[in-house]
Formats: C-alpha cells, sequence, structure tokens
C-alpha cells in the first residue's frame, strides 16, 4: 500500500522546493508538471484543464508616515481598476490618515483620505459546532475555550472594509493585523466578488500601535501650534497673517506606494483518471498552487492525492479493475480567483451530457498542526492536530460510516460536518470543493484553518507527520466505501432529484 508518512513527506518536501506555486510563474507551472508526471507514472490517463486566469504582483510597496517607514507587505490584488484589468498600475499616495479601527467605515468621514483599520478574522472553531454531526476529541482538546476561541485566517472583514471604503471615497487602506502574530506577511486571497480597487498594504500588530502613537503626537503637536498661531498679535508674523497657507494640517499624512502588474495567464490544472466499468466518478482533490513556502496549504493536500493515485494505480496493475472510474485531480487558481475551478464544474458536472458523472467529490486539504500568537509575538508551534472539519453531504448511513472511519483511523481534533443546507447557496463551503459541491456533487471534504495558512510561516515544520497515514488511509476507505454503494444515492438526495435543483449560482 503506497499510503506511508515518509513517501507522502518526501512528496510534501518536493512541492515545497518549488514555492511559490503561484498561478503563471515557474514554481506553478513545475508543481503542476510535477504532478502530472507523478500521475502518468503512476498508469493515470492523465491531461491538463488550461484556463486562462491572472498574474497579480507587488514591483514596489512601501509606508511612511511622519518621516518613519514602515515594514509592510501589498494587500494582495489590490489597485485593480476592474476585475479582468490589466496592466500596470504605480500608486503614490500622499494623503491624510484617518484610523477607524474596528468601526464601521461609514461612522468617519474617509474621502480623499488613507483608511487605517484593524483586520479581524471573524470566524472561529466555535463557530462549526452548530454544523457539527460528529466530532473525534478523545484527547478533549477542541471543547477548550482556548481552541474554539482560535480563529481562522481565511474569513476577515477585508472585503468589507475595502467595499465600503472604496464606495465612501477613500483612497487607500493600511491594514493592522490585529487577530495575528508579529508577520506581515499575510498573503490574503482574492475574493471573486470584490473588487480590490484600491491600494493597501499589511503592518503587524506592534507597527499598528506604533503608527497610532506617533499618529496621536503629531496631532497634538499640529493642534498646539495652530492654537499657537491664533493667539499671536495681529501683524506679528507676516508670513502668517498673509493667509498663505490656509490648508487644515490637522490630520498627519502617510506615503503609500503600491506598483501593480497584473497580467493573464494560463493556469494548469492537473486530471488523472483510471477508467473503471462505467462512467460513474469518485473524484479526489487539491489544489498545487501557493503564494508562500505552501506546506500544510496546500502541498500536504496534493501529496495525500498523489499517494491515493500511486496506491490505485498500483492495484491496476497488479489486475485490479474498478466499477467505477476513479478522477484525481490537482486545482490551479486557488488564489487568483477559482477560474480553473469554475470551468472543470462547467464541464464536468453541469454540462448536459459531462463526460463523467460524478457521484463523488473527496477533497483533503491542510494536514498541519496547531499553531499559537507565542509570547514573543510570533507563530508558536502546539504538538498537536488543527482542529479540522469535514464537510460533508452525503446521505444519513454514509454519514454514519463517515464517522466510524473518523475513529477508526484515528483523525483526532475531526468534526464531521454536515454541509447540505449549504449546498443551495452561492458561497457553497470554505474549501477548495466549492464549485462542484455547489454544482450538486456529494462532498467529503477535509479542512482546517491554521493560523499560518497564509504565511510565509506555513513551512515544511508545520506539517502533522502522524496524520498524513491516517489521513491517506481515510480517504482509501471513502473511496472504498463509496465503489460499494450505488452512486445515485450516495448524497443526501437521489441524484434524480438534485438535477431538479437550480446549480452553478457562482
Amino acid at each position: 500500500m503506497n499510503l506511508k508518512a515518509p513517501e507522502i513527506f518526501r512528496t510534501i518536501e518536493d512541492l515545497v522546493a518549488m514555492a511559490p506555486r503561484a498561478t503563471g510563474t515557474p514554481g506553478g507551472e513545475r508543481a503542476a508538471q510535477y504532478v502530472a508526471d507523478r500521475f502518468e507514472a503512476a498508469g493515470l490517463d492523465t491531461e491538463f484543464l488550461e484556463v486562462d486566469s491572472y498574474s497579480w504582483r507587488a514591483e514596489a510597496h512601501g509606508l511612511e508616515v511622519a518621516g518613519h517607514s514602515y515594514e509592510c507587505s501589498p494587500i494582495l490584488h489590490s489597485g485593480l481598476a476592474g476585475h479582468d484589468w490589466v496592466g500596470q498600475a504605480d500608486y503614490r499616495l500622499d494623503a491624510p490618515i484617518v484610523d477607524i479601527g474596528a468601526d464601521p467605515v461609514k461612522k468617519h468621514d474617509v474621502r480623499g483620505k488613507i483608511v487605517l483599520f484593524d483586520l479581524a478574522f471573524t470566524m472561529t472553531n466555535a463557530h462549526t459546532l452548530p454544523l457539527t454531526l460528529y466530532l473525534y476529541d478523545p484527547e478533549r482538546r477542541v471543547l477548550g475555550r482556548e481552541v474554539l476561541g482560535s480563529r481562522n485566517p481565511y474569513i476577515t472583514t477585508l472585503g468589507r472594509v475595502m467595499r465600503e471604503a472604496a464606495a465612501a471615497g477613500a483612497v487607500g487602506l493600511i491594514g493592522v493585523l490585529r487577530d495575528y502574530p508579529e508577520s506581515h506577511r499575510y498573503h490574503n486571497e482574492y475574493y471573486r466578488r470584490t473588487l480590490f480597487s484600491l491600494p493597501g498594504v499589511w503592518i503587524t500588530k506592534s507597527a499598528g500601535e506604533d503608527l497610532r502613537r506617533r499618529l496621536r503626537s503629531s496631532s497634538q503637536s499640529l493642534h498646539s501650534s495652530s492654537l499657537s498661531r491664533r493667539l499671536e498679535p495681529a501683524g506679528s508674523n507676516p508670513s502668517t497673517d498673509s493667509g498663505a497657507d490656509r490648508t487644515d494640517h490637522s490630520t498627519p499624512t502617510a506615503r503609500l506606494t503600491l506598483d501593480v502588474r497584473r497580467d493573464v495567464v494560463t493556469s494548469r490544472t492537473v486530471i488523472g483518471v483510471l477508467p473503471g466499468r462505467t462512467r460513474d466518478t469518485i473524484m479526489v482533490q487539491s489544489h498545487h498552487d501557493s503564494v508562500s513556502p505552501g506546506a500544510v496549504e496546500d502541498a500536504s493536500g496534493t501529496a495525500e492525492v498523489i499517494a491515493l493515485a500511486e496506491h490505485y494505480g498500483a492495484q491496476v496493475r497488479d489486475g485490479a479493475s474498478f466499477e467505477k472510474t476513479l478522477m484525481f485531480v490537482t486545482f490551479d487558481t486557488h488564489f487568483t480567483g477559482y477560474h480553473s475551478h469554475m470551468e472543470f464544474a462547467r464541464r464536468h458536472v453541469l454540462d448536459p451530457a459531462p463526460p463523467y458523472n460524478i457521484v463523488l467529490n473527496a477533497t483533503i486539504e491542510h494536514v498541519g498542526l496547531r499553531a499559537v500568537r507565542g509570547a514573543e509575538g510570533g507563530f508558536e508551534a502546539v504538538n498537536e492536530t488543527e482542529p479540522r472539519g469535514i464537510f460533508v453531504n452525503v446521505n444519513p448511513a454514509f454519514t454514519r460510516r463517515l464517522a466510524k472511519l473518523v475513529k477508526r483511523h484515528r483523525l483526532y481534533s475531526t468534526s464531521l460536518l454536515g454541509a447540505a443546507a449549504l449546498e443551495a447557496s452561492a458561497s457553497g463551503i470554505p474549501t477548495d470543493a466549492s464549485f462542484t459541491f455547489v454544482a450538486g456533487v456529494p462532498t467529503v471534504s477535509l479542512v482546517s484553518g491554521p493560523l499560518y495558512l497564509y504565511d510565509d510561516a506555513d513551512t515544511i515544520d508545520r506539517i502533522d507527520v502522524d496524520q498524513l497515514e491516517p489521513v491517506a488511509r481515510f480517504f482509501a476507505d471513502v473511496i472504498a466505501d463509496a465503489e460499494a454503494h450505488n452512486g445515485a444515492t450516495i448524497g443526501v438526495l437521489p441524484t434524480a432529484v438534485r438535477r431538479l435543483l437550480p446549480r452553478g449560482k457562482w
């Protein structure tokens, strides 16, 4: 069985060595070819799904306030004139700062100003409790107050602040990473429905505190100077009396620099197939792209998919055959707008005559350890599994069997999350499987949200090595279970009924 932790870990090392694996970059090209080569060597019929997407990069960025330069990172995908805009945009903003903290933008006059705001991570582990159908937590770690309060770095206030600030006439953003360790290298995703029209940068919590001290000091100094001038006797200062400078200097200014380049690039999603006796297809999925070292996000998931592909490829070479077709997919465009995910769903699910009848999607993401903000402000490792959820919209009997498999394979800190009610929403589920999910495919999707997920701190030492093999074996058993049952009845609703529901709402 090719599902051993050392082999899976070596694959993760290979992928991390190619990082960053962003769409349209040399690292992304190498990662896609690497997956394709592994699939072909395993005996899979392999092809690329090539779809146009976008490459966004900051060629320069900076922040200076009151003569002091702050270390910062660009807000990814910011400074865009439109969702489909390509070209070069160089921003050199010299504008007053308005500090809104965590307030709604509408409480402040932001027109013509740079908005200083606190980014909030709004989803905690506790938010998944209403969806929980089963929890495997024998060591009682998940339900502790600290763990329940841990925040997922994916669901944030960035989109709301960006929309409201742009609508109110702001010219730029400075985001303080309030809920984050001392790193400004937070690589946010591109949230497809929100145009990031304003240029912006990230700074750390401590930098935000220093900036606010300087703003208060500068404001007090300017206020005192203005008051002193008003109290001077008439005629005592000709340059002031002349009215040559009547500008309101009560708000300190910042210089925000961001040079943006955006180009159309070709994404490469890798599809490998082991044909079965029928068109009914079990799909196993992750994504190979990253904007950081991307060990957990998502070299770990891609390595699991490769291991399963090789496992079943070896069985076929040894003479095994399967009723259902097995499809293994690693997606591109996870960080650039999910263009390949949407095109895949159109071609392989929503098309009236798709080449495959996908009866189950099994998605694997983020086999990682927990980390917290340490006493010194950085990411402090915790030697335990990051709490994770498995989103499911399969029938009750299958769900019960999944719970037994979670326990059998000792997938610590793992919840089964009932997702059937989310299937008809445009937002779907917060995993790479969301587009096939809302297109109507029954889904078993494992995901977690460790604090370092979008940071350069997502390095090889974050991998939960002890869980690599249990996760692989769990999904092998999920595939075996689906292979043994009628594909038309795997979902909460039978296929014939599901096809009558509205799909593809994205």
